[in-house]
C-alpha cells in the first residue's frame, strides 16, 4: 500500500475503472491502481472530479488537501468510519467519566515527556558541545517526570505538558545551525525552515491518526486530553502527542545530515515554504520514516479500544 502525493501545478486526476490516472498539462504521466492506495495528499492546485472523490471514498482511501502551497491543512475526505457504532458509544461514555479521562490523559502526557527526555539524552551524546543547555532541559524534564509518577487531573497535566514543551524546545532549538533562524516553536505561518518542516510533519502524522481512528470505528473529534473544539479532531491530537518527539528527532536528522538545507526553502505569504526540490526530498524521507510510526499509531488505537471496552465492562457492573 502507498501514498500518492500531488504537489505540482497543472496536474489533473482522473478515474479509469479501478485505476487513478495522473495528467500533467493534458499529458498522461502515470497510473496507480486504487487497490494499492491508502492515502492521497494534495499540495497544489490539482483538478479532480466527483468521480475521483467517489472512487476514493468507496475504496476507503483518505484524501488530505492543503490550502494550495500555503502549507495549512484545509480538508480531509474519503475515510468512512468503521461499522461498529458501539465503539463510538463507549468512547462518548468514557469522555463523560472525569476520572477515566484524567488517567488516560496522564498516560499520554507521561509518554510524551519520556519521549522528549529520550531525544534530549540522545542529543547530548551526539553534541557534547551542547551539554550545558541540553543538561538544563533534561533536568527540567526529570523534575516534571517526578511529578508525573502518579495520575493527576487534566488541569495540572496541561500545566506540566506546557512546561515540558517549553524546556524541550529551549534545548532542541540549539541543535540547529543559527543560520536557520530556529529559536522557538512557532506556527501559522512558520517563520523558518525548521518550523515549516515540523508543521508539515505534524500535519501528516495527524492525518495518519485520523485515518487509523476512523478505520477502527472511533470518532476522531471526541478526545480525552484535548477538549472538544469546533473543527479539531481532538482524539487524533491525543493519539499523536507521544509521537511528537519522534517527529522532532527525525526533523533534526534531516537537517543534521543536510538532506534539507536553507536553500530548499523560500518566503511565501509571510511564512517559510518548502520549494519543489525540498518537497521531493521531504516526502520521500517521510514515507520511509512513516511506516513504523503508522504501526505505532495502530498499536495506540488497539490499546485505546481495549481500554474503552474495559471501561464499558466496569461501568456495566456498577
Amino acid at each position: 500500500m502507498s501514498t500518492l502525493i500531488l504537489d505540482r501545478k497543472g496536474l489533473r486526476l482522473k478515474r479509469e475503472s479501478r485505476t487513478l490516472v495522473v495528467y500533467q498539462d493534458d499529458r498522461r504521466t502515470g497510473t496507480l491502481p486504487l487497490g494499492m492506495l491508502e492515502r492521497v495528499v494534495v499540495r497544489a492546485n490539482v483538478q479532480l472530479d466527483t468521480g475521483v472523490l467517489g472512487a476514493l471514498g468507496e475504496a476507503g482511501v483518505g484524501l488530505l488537501v492543503f490550502g494550495g502551497r500555503g502549507g495549512r491543512r484545509q480538508a480531509l475526505f474519503g475515510m468512512p468510519a468503521g461499522g461498529d457504532a458501539r465503539r463510538r458509544l463507549h468512547q462518548a461514555r468514557a469522555h463523560d467519566d472525569t476520572v477515566w479521562r484524567d488517567r488516560f490523559s496522564w498516560r499520554i502526557v507521561r509518554h510524551k515527556v519520556l519521549g522528549q527526555r529520550r531525544l534530549l539524552g540522545l542529543a547530548r551524546q551526539a553534541r557534547p558541545d551542547l551539554r550545558r543547555p541540553l543538561g538544563r532541559g533534561l533536568e527540567t524534564l526529570d523534575g516534571i517526570l517526578a511529578q508525573l509518577s502518579s495520575p493527576l487531573d487534566r488541569a495540572r497535566l496541561r500545566g506540566l505538558e506546557g512546561a515540558a514543551a517549553a524546556a524541550h524546545f529551549a534545548a532542541y532549538t540549539r541543535l540547529f545551525a543559527p543560520a536557520l533562524g530556529f529559536d522557538a516553536r512557532r506556527r501559522r505561518p512558520p517563520p523558518d525552515p525548521v518550523n515549516a518542516t515540523l508543521s508539515l510533519a505534524y500535519t501528516l502524522l495527524h492525518f495518519e491518526a485520523v485515518s487509523a481512528l476512523l478505520a477502527a470505528g472511533l470518532d476522531p473529534y471526541i478526545g480525552f486530553f484535548h477538549d472538544l473544539a469546533h473543527g479539531r479532531e481532538s482524539l487524533a491530537s491525543d493519539l499523536i502527542e507521544p509521537l511528537r518527539p519522534r517527529v522532532d528527532r527525525w526533523v533534526w536528522q534531516l537537517f543534521r545530515d543536510e538532506r534539507l538545507r536553507a536553500a530548499h526553502f523560500h518566503q511565501e505569504q509571510g511564512g517559510m515554504r518548502l520549494g519543489k526540490a525540498g518537497r521531493g526530498i521531504f516526502y520521500g524521507a517521510y514515507e520511509a520514516w512513516a511506516g513504523p510510526h503508522r504501526r505505532a499509531l495502530g498499536r495506540g488505537v488497539r490499546h485505546l479500544l481495549r481500554a474503552l471496552e474495559e471501561h464499558h465492562r466496569e461501568a456495566s457492573e456498577r
